[in-house]
């Protein structure tokens, strides 16, 4: 009698359920990774209110103009890139991380230098800052 031979079938690995495995494995990793924020910078956003407040020593005051400009307690800058600001600042500050940093910019002031002044504030280490509000029945 004369058996008929099977047909030899050829061992494969079947690519499919790997390559979708390894997609999973990817989406998990990609979903689950935490993120390190390089630096941080809190603020303190002041209540608007009708008392006005006593002038304080422990109070350093940046003023931004529509166009830009800076100014440190009344004195306007010479130019408005970062290490004059910074410059300013600590020569305001006198080393006194403590004091208070109050930002009063236009409201038509770029986004830009209000940021700028928030990061001068927070390379020098200063902690305590504040955007100055007016409340919304004030008339310009």
């Amino acid at each position: 009698m004369k058996f008929r031979r099977r047909a030899r079938n050829d061992i494969a690995i079947e690519l499919v359920p790997l390559v979708d495995v390894v997609l999973v494995l990817l989406l998990f990793f990609m979903v689950s990774t935490t993120f390190i924020r390089q630096s941080e910078l809190k603020v303190e956003l002041p209540e608007a209110s009708s008392t006005a407040q006593q002038t304080d020593t422990s109070i350093v005051e940046v003023a931004i103009s529509a166009d830009g400009e800076y100014a440190v307690n009344g004195r306007l800058l010479v130019d408005n890139e970062l290490p004059t600001l910074m410059r300013a600042l600590r020569e305001a500050v006198g080393g006194d991380t403590a004091k208070h940093l109050v930002i009063n910019a236009d409201s038509d002031a770029r986004h830009q230098s209000v940021v700028r002044a928030m990061d001068a504030a927070g390379q020098l280490g200063l902690i305590h800052l504040s955007i100055t509000t007016r409340s919304p029945d004030d008339t310009r």
